[in-house]
């Protein structure tokens, strides 16, 4: 293998990248003139389109007035006001924001801060975290740990303080090969099971993704799963956390996922799409009400950074709420993600390969299977989405990978484009993608 050119330790080292210089819109142009249609936003960041002007005029702003202070020292009115903005928006009773910098941080933040709120209660035993396996909530040793990403996680196994974790909301392949709703929602009641069989006592917190993420490509969990979690969650004294790094701040056609369902978390993540896929900013939503346990048992919050409440991300996530407030561009993701799910169906929906096609607003997934009937994977070792992807990143179109949601084995793709794609770009990009997977597995299966 020859080697890599440059100084940079890049994400991937078996290939060597091409070189982005501009983009715009949904566009991505190399340095080689060529265009990519980014029906992904990156990995699912996006949201109010590339290159936006009003985030960079309002970072430079800032940059000019107040580029930096400390979050032990100073406020600024970029934080306050970004914060105010999205208490207007979030789920009831979540009315406070710690900013960080990446998801994983914010995950992080999210398992420290309801252990120090069990704490300030005088609860010192509830240590125990209960996550989902097929999760995606970081690559930081605590996120990590949460996740159940298995490939992720075996590497540094030795070194995690593990969460407990149970099966995900995923019908397809039901952990318990029931159907719903003659299921009685299992994979809910599994939390329930798994917290008595702890100990209630020992319990801190549950955390999911609201709508499940790239490692089960995209799977918003049956109606009555959230509600069924949170009576759970609150016969326990368990606190709720969800992860809505990759489905808030629009994706699904809502301000947050957890409206589609009709529950309030207790803690709630955010990132990606939070600075419209500008720079780093996260952050994690809870109450007042948590926030003076812990105030008045104890005095802060044992936890921060060099960059956590930044004025310079914070002026940037302010300005892409802005947009999507002003270009009511939640709305067109709930109305165009229709359309965007209608053509992916109309193009895939027949495959011999496609298994499942699911999702809300603009965020879709697609499982390929082997055989459609028996829903048997390809092995991971045919690297069939690796395949599929990067046939189509030749043509042009750019989607996000998934893999290994059957076991260790399984192949998927996710469609989230940012919100202001047009429905001409929409059946591009499932024409596209309909071809590859055809052209890709009619000659594995010859």
């Amino acid at each position: 293998m020859s080697k890599i050119p440059g100084a940079v330790f890049p994400r991937v080292l078996d290939k060597e990248l091409p070189l982005a210089v501009r983009s715009e819109g949904v566009w991505i142009e190399g340095d080689d003139g060529k265009r990519y249609l980014d029906a992904s936003g990156g990995a699912v960041v996006v949201n109010v389109g590339h290159g936006r002007k009003e985030i960079a005029d309002a970072v430079f702003a800032q940059l000019r007035t107040l580029s930096y202070v400390h979050p032990t020292m100073f406020t600024s009115p970029s934080l306050e006001q970004l914060s105010q903005a999205l208490a207007a928006r979030t789920p009831a009773g979540l009315d406070r924001f710690y900013f960080m910098s990446s998801g994983s941080e914010a995950v992080e933040s999210a398992i420290k801060l309801a252990r120090q709120i069990h704490l300030a209660r005088g609860n010192p035993e509830r240590q125990v975290l209960i996550s989902r396996w097929k999760s995606y909530h970081g690559l930081t040793m605590g996120a990590l740990a949460a996740a159940g990403r298995t490939s992720f996680r075996l590497p540094f196994y030795p070194m995690l303080h593990d969460a407990v974790h149970i099966p995900p909301p995923y019908c397809l392949r039901c952990a318990y090969g029931l159907s719903y709703p003659e299921c009685r929602l299992r994979c809910a009641l599994a939390l329930d099971e798994t917290i008595q069989n702890i100990g209630p006592a020992a319990v801190s917190a549950f955390i999911g993704e609201t709508v499940s993420g790239a490692t089960l490509a995209v799977y918003p969990p049956p109606p009555g799963y959230w509600p069924l979690v949170r009576q759970i969650c609150d016969r326990h004294g368990v606190l709720l956390i969800l992860d809505e790094v990759m489905c808030g701040m629009g994706r699904t056609g809502r301000w947050f996922a957890a409206e589609h369902y009709e529950v309030a978390p207790d803690l709630m993540t955010l990132g990606k799409g939070l600075s419209g896929g500008t720079l780093a900013l996260s952050a994690v939503a809870t109450s007042t009400a948590h926030m003076e346990t812990i105030r008045n048992n104890g005095g802060s919050f044992v936890h921060g950074g060099t960059f956590s409440h930044n004025a310079v991300a914070c002026a940037a996530g302010l300005a892409a709420m802005g947009i999507l407030e002003r270009e009511r561009l939640v709305e067109r993701a709930a109305s165009l993600g229709e359309k965007l799910g209608e053509a992916l169906m109309n193009r895939l929906g027949a495959s011999p390969w496609v298994a499942d096609i699911r999702g809300l607003g603009m965020m879709w997934g697609i499982e390929i299977v082997k055989d459609r009937e028996t829903l048997q994977p390809f092995a991971r070792a045919e690297k069939v989405t690796e395949r599929i992807w990067k046939a189509l990143f030749e043509e042009g179109v750019i989607v996000y990978k998934s893999v290994a949601m059957a076991g260790t084995d399984g192949d998927g793709l996710v469609v989230a484009p940012p919100f202001v794609i047009t429905e001409e770009q929409i059946h591009l990009a499932a024409d596209k993608l309909a071809g590859a997977i055809d052209r890709v597995l009619s000659s594995t299966s010859e």
